[in-house]
């Protein structure tokens, strides 16, 4: 991953990708923001963020089978207060909600999460491929999951110990 410092709510092109960012004003300390690098030759597929936050960004994307929406989220870290840590979920439950139940949804991004092994717990939500402990932010993550019919897809399959 690569840390960029780019204007709020920009867009730069770059040869052959455009990178849309949001992020705080440059007044305010910039200790976060969420962006997408897009191949420039996709331009044309997708609807560009008109809304969102220094911590979610919606890019939605034309595809033959239908529009699809990508969510970009930068949860706040483990010491982060509970109140900012329930105003992201408010915000990314609302953010949820403007989407068509049809339109299919990727929500991608840095949740500051360990995903815990207790499938049984959240079958729906975590597979069975789950992996350590539940901290108190994993917590949080799967509960919002169950509330939005979401799953950790990573954990529904096999990967290497070390990913």
């Amino acid at each position: 991953m690569q840390e960029t410092r780019l204007p709020t709510n920009s867009s730069i092109r770059e040869k052959d990708f455009t990178f849309l960012w949001q992020g705080k004003p440059l007044e305010e300390v910039r200790e976060h923001g969420v962006g997408f690098a897009i191949k420039s030759r996709l331009l044309g597929f997708i609807v560009l963020p008109t809304e969102g936050s220094a911590r979610i960004i919606k890019l939605q994307l034309h595809t033959a089978a239908g529009m699809v929406s990508l969510i970009n989220t930068y949860a706040p870290t483990l010491t982060s207060s509970t109140e900012a840590k329930d105003e992201l979920c408010d915000d990314l439950g609302l953010t949820l909600r403007d989407i068509p139940q049809q339109e299919p949804v990727f929500l991608l991004g840095f949740f500051n999460a360990r995903v815990g092994s207790d499938h049984s717990s959240w079958p729906s939500c975590l597979g069975q491929y789950g992996f350590g402990k539940m901290n108190e932010s994993e917590q949080h993550l799967l509960e919002f999951c169950y509330c939005h019919d979401l799953c950790i897809t990573n954990s529904f399959f096999d990967t290497k110990p070390q990913h």
